[in-house]
């Protein structure tokens, strides 16, 4: 195949770099929405602090009345928004849900706690074709996505029977990983082009699940979700399975832009 004119590579890259400014435009927006908050959890016996991000429902909207309680969603990004600047992690969900329309939609807290530049939400290879068998233990940083989770709690008015988790790829991971610890926490899941264990899929056969993964996935094999959904069925779920036919690594655009999966999401109770 013959390589692209210069011209049409030229305006590839053009288009990306607005497309790119366009998207932190849009973070830098939605983060003014967001409260910065912290938690410490413990690792190697030292104290660490972790940021994290909060979007607490409007109270002039709808359901979020000041004597309301709000559903919360949990999002756990991707390994391409890791860090410490407790900002690059609001793209894609977070952002999205706290644009005007979405907020009137579906009032709710959103919480984005930031995975460290160098650790993983589960520390499993996401390249792998096979699962690696459940940790003892969370990763610390899952960890302490738990302990932001719960510092919420006991400062906000969730409804505790509306806690919903998600995450797209890295994040997808550790949303299996993380249902399968605390399947008792969460009214839904919604795990995006991730993989999980399929040893402990029992522990998740009776929360409500929809999946998404596209077929042409070359960053986290789609036989991942595959085998996932199997397992939960063997166990006597009823997991939603989407394959996206033609669809690269980015299926959570599908996912979460799709009114219809965030209506299913929030009609879900525990």
């Amino acid at each position: 195949m013959s390589p692209a004119p210069p011209a049409a590579t030229d305006k590839a890259a053009a288009n990306k770099a607005e497309r790119d400014q366009a998207d932190r435009d849009a973070v830098a927006a939605a983060a003014r929405l967001y409260e910065e908050r912290s938690v410490r959890v413990d690792e190697r016996g030292e104290p660490v602090e972790f940021r994290y991000r909060l979007l607490v429902p409007d109270s002039t909207v709808g359901d979020a009345a000041p004597s309301a309680r709000s559903p919360l969603v949990l999002f756990l990004h991707g390994a391409g928004e890791r860090g410490s600047d407790n900002l690059a992690h609001l793209k894609y969900l977070p952002t999205w849900l706290a644009d005007p329309a979405a907020r009137r939609r579906h009032p709710c807290f959103v919480l984005a706690p930031q995975c460290r530049a160098d650790k993983r939400w589960v520390d499993v290879s996401w390249a792998d074709g096979a699962s690696t068998p459940q940790a003892a233990a969370p990763s610390v940083d899952l960890a302490a996505a738990v302990a932001a989770l719960d510092d919420v709690l006991a400062r906000e008015a969730v409804d505790t029977g509306r806690i919903y988790l998600t995450g797209l790829s890295m994040g997808g991971f550790g949303t299996w990983d993380l249902a399968a610890r605390m399947p008792e926490r969460f009214a839904a899941i919604l795990p995006v082009c991730g993989g999980g264990d399929e040893r402990v899929a029992g522990r998740i056969a009776a929360l409500p699940t929809w999946c998404f993964h596209g077929d042409a996935d070359k960053a986290v094999p789609v036989a991942r979700s595959r085998s996932m959904i199997a397992a939960v069925r063997t166990a006597g779920g009823q997991p939603i399975y989407s394959e996206l036919p033609g669809v690269g690594h980015d299926s959570w655009t599908s996912a979460y832009r799709d009114p219809f999966v965030l209506d299913w999401l929030f009609t879900q109770r525990r």
